[in-house]
């Protein structure tokens, strides 16, 4: 195990977060692994950019624009939601006509709780002077994501979906201008990425050049050599590829699930192939079918979240998973369980 101040380890940050900037399509300078799950970079991006008083504009279609605009609520902002039914996708315009002025919006690029796609890039065209900011957990490495050429402003990620990576990192970007609207001191210490970014990149920071990082905490060297690696598989592979790849694997298991008779929840046009939300069959145990399929097969699938529970399971195609072998067996030992 390599210190977190060793050199070797400082090239393979480096590395690593080139090698994010390249799959987040920017040329942020920072653009880093933040020490946390995804929950931490979403805080860690409205931490930055929030002050007490500014108007965020929230898009809420499940779970997880729920907690975006929790966390913006908690930093004093006065926080406008556009909602839509969970399991339908928002209407980026109603986004952009929601207030005359918002510091911020914020939206959920591929709804984790639901498998629907939200659409970015016609935010990102019509937000005037607000910082865009997205979360990108479920969408990074499955489908196209293009940071620079959507303008997005921040963006954060998380390791264990389509990067294929354990979980415990949460990649992130910003932009200058998100920079820019920082406040001078945000609320938390750990999160505060211009005291981060003397640690990742000290160019970002300050100009100053590499040997002049300073200490911020001590980086998880492990996961951060599975991220560089998982990194370099995804652009080995290529991202045109790799979204094909999810695509085709994603088609694949809907169309086999829908042979089998099960319900899909996601309409088609936004219906993400890295996470397929499917309805519990009539006579169907929720918690004994995941169970069956987990102590037989070692498949696990998700339960359904918030309003969904035991009504709905959510089925991850993503990463290296995103294959045929995955979907041929799960979509087997499915039906084997359902007596299908």
């Amino acid at each position: 195990m390599l210190g977190h101040l060793d050199p070797e380890f400082l090239d393979l940050l480096d590395e690593t977060c080139d090698r994010l900037r390249a799959v987040f399509r920017t040329g942020n300078r920072l653009t880093l692994p933040v020490s946390g799950t995804g929950s931490a970079g979403m805080e860690a991006a409205f931490v930055n950019v929030v002050s007490p008083g500014d108007v965020v504009v929230v898009g809420v279609n499940g779970l997880f624009g729920e907690r975006m605009a929790e966390v913006a609520r908690r930093l004093g902002a006065d926080v406008v939601t556009v909602e839509a039914p969970w399991g339908e996708s928002l209407d980026p315009q109603r986004l952009v006509e929601a207030h005359p002025a918002p510091a911020v919006i914020a939206v959920v690029h591929a709804e984790t709780s639901t498998g629907v796609r939200n659409d970015v890039a016609p935010i990102g065209a019509a937000k005037g002077g607000a910082l865009l900011v997205v979360d990108c957990v479920t969408s990074l490495g499955g489908i196209e994501v293009d940071a620079d050429g959507w303008g997005i402003d921040v963006a954060y990620s998380a390791t264990q979906k389509c990067l294929g990576v354990p979980p415990g990192l949460a990649p992130f970007t910003m932009s200058p201008q998100a920079r820019q609207h920082r406040p001078a001191r945000p609320t938390s210490w750990y999160l505060d990425l211009d005291l981060i970014a003397r640690y990742v990149d000290p160019a970002a920071a300050s100009g100053k050049p590499a040997s002049a990082r300073v200490y911020h905490h001590t980086a998880p060297v492990a996961m951060i050599a599975a991220l560089h690696a998982g990194l370099g598989l995804l652009l080995d592979e290529g991202l045109d590829a790799v979204w094909e790849r999810h695509q085709r694997s994603g088609r694949a298991l809907q169309d086999g699930l829908e042979a089998l008779g099960l319900e899909l929840v996601a309409p088609p046009a936004y219906r993400l192939p890295q996470l397929t939300t499917v309805r519990v069959p009539p006579g169907a145990d929720d918690a004994v079918v995941r169970r069956a399929l987990l102590d037989r097969y070692g498949i696990e699938i998700g339960a359904g979240a918030g309003p969904w529970a035991g009504a709905v399971w959510r089925i991850g195609c993503m990463g290296p998973g995103a294959s045929p072998a995955s979907v041929a067996l799960l979509l087997a030992a499915l039906g084997e369980v359902l007596g299908r």
